[in-house]
């Protein structure tokens, strides 16, 4: 049941990647979710390639791969075997036991300040933790195909959410599809904002300042204002991810065929 539920979730995943705009255009079959199984470490579940119609916007779960942490296929529907760039997802959950979900995708803005070679710095509150320190740049625009690629992405990526591979898009993870999702979600957004500053002021613009991020990260918590003690489950200690929202909002609506 975990397989086929997994399966389900990362189909939806790949939908919604292609619903918020990250793979459209000539970018419809570019990218792909990836979600490690629940209680079983050394599977995850991943889009594939072969289908009849290779795009995101149809894959469905009986679609989806599994494949082992050397990215092997280990089931699959007729005809179909990993997507191309499998090495991505393989090496950073075989390093990575932290992540739960990968994503990669070819985001437009992302794409191009990758190639500009302007450093993104934090230009809206979304995603400004993802640029706060200089994105991890990766040395090649190739295909992630090999063993050492693979395995060099994931030094590089390290505890870092998101990593940029120049001309080539984002790979992003997280605890969760919609994690994941988000990271990259956010990235894009970051990058569109950085291109518009450079485009209006040049490659020295103004940016959010470090002493305004210290004042984000010094906001206290709902936990600590009074006046959301009464409204707080007395046994809740965590604050929703706001993230999450939006996903089941997006999934829900690739799920109903919006």
């Amino acid at each position: 049941m975990a397989f086929e539920e997994t399966k389900r979730q990362v189909a939806v995943g790949n939908r919604v990647l292609h619903h918020i705009g990250l793979t459209d255009g000539i970018t419809l079959a570019l990218g792909h979710v990836s979600m490690r199984v629940p209680g079983e470490p050394d599977r995850f579940i991943v889009k594939g390639r072969g289908y009849a119609v290779d795009v995101l916007p149809v894959v469905r779960g009986e679609d989806m791969i599994v494949c082992d942490l050397d990215g092997a296929m280990v089931e699959g529907p007729p005809g179909g075997m990993p997507c191309f760039e499998v090495k991505i997802h393989s090496a950073i959950y075989k390093n990575h036991p932290e992540v739960d979900s990968v994503v990669h995708v070819h985001p437009r803005y992302t794409v191009l300040m990758s190639v500009l070679g302007v450093p993104l710095v934090p230009m809206c509150q979304e995603g400004a933790n993802l640029v706060r320190t200089p994105v991890p740049m990766w040395t090649h625009t190739r295909l992630v195909v090999t063993d050492e690629d693979g395995e060099g992405l994931s030094r590089l990526i390290g505890d870092s959410p998101v990593a940029m591979l120049p001309g080539h898009g984002a790979v992003a993870t997280g605890t969760s599809i919609s994690r994941s999702i988000a990271n990259v979600y956010a990235l894009e957004e970051q990058a569109r904002m950085n291109y518009l500053a450079v485009a209006a002021s040049g490659p020295d613009h103004p940016r959010i300042s470090e002493e305004f991020l210290a004042e984000v990260d010094a906001t206290p918590t709902v936990r600590d204002l009074p006046h959301f003690a009464s409204s707080l489950p007395p046994t809740s200690s965590a604050v929703p991810d706001p993230g999450a929202g939006p996903y089941l909002y997006w999934s829900s609506l690739v799920e109903a065929g919006a």
